[in-house]
């Protein structure tokens, strides 16, 4: 098990970023939040998740700890997989999802792309004595999917070194796609901000 990568940051893409550790490069797959930290060319420690699959070897990566360990307690509720739990940190901050399913407020939970409220209810069920209460205080109201996009593309965008106007001209441009989308994916998202970046 790789628990975290340091070192200098060779690359960073839309949905990953490459780690030189001892002269070799890692891909870790990160959510745009915790690679707008990032900065080509400056070391950087991530925390990670290997996940094993038959063909592949496949690593997570995150900002802290913290968002790491509530990702493999989520891979532990039936039917979520690692992209769906990601999507969960990439909408919502750790102690904002661990709030939501320690009071069963299904109404947050189905604001992450790719869960319904059958897939909110379970993971209820199945996670709420494991999670336990935040952490810190949860102020103010969780990251709606309409407010959240705006917020991880903005961030995705100025980690990968775009000046934070640009981003938000970019943010703007790509709103449209997301208007009539309850549940906007960042991901493809960010991938059309680019686009419009890289025509601008």
């Amino acid at each position: 098990m790789i628990a975290f990568v340091r070192g200098p940051v060779a690359a960073i893409g839309v949905d990953s970023a490459v780690i030189e550790v001892g002269g070799v490069g890692l891909q870790v797959l990160c959510d745009p939040g915790t690679l707008a930290g990032l900065r080509p060319g400056q070391e950087a420690r991530i925390a990670t998740s290997m996940i094993v699959r038959e063909d592949s070897l496949t690593l997570y990566g995150f900002a802290d700890d913290d968002a790491k360990s509530l990702f493999e307690l989520l891979l532990t509720a039936t039917g979520v997989g690692p992209k769906l739990a990601q999507a969960a940190l990439a909408v919502l901050e750790p102690d904002q999802l661990r709030h939501a399913i320690a009071t069963e407020d299904l109404v947050v939970l189905v604001k992450v792309p790719g869960i319904g409220k059958k897939g909110a209810q379970r993971i209820v069920l199945e996670l709420k004595e494991k999670v336990g209460m935040p952490t810190r205080t949860v102020s103010g109201r969780p990251l709606q999917a309409q407010d959240a996009w705006r917020a991880q593309v903005h961030a995705g965008l100025v980690g990968l070194g775009w000046s934070p106007r640009d981003a938000e001209d970019a943010v703007t441009a790509v709103s449209p796609l997301a208007a009539d989308n309850p549940n906007p994916s960042v991901p493809d998202l960010l991938r059309a901000a680019l686009r419009a970046l890289s025509k601008a």
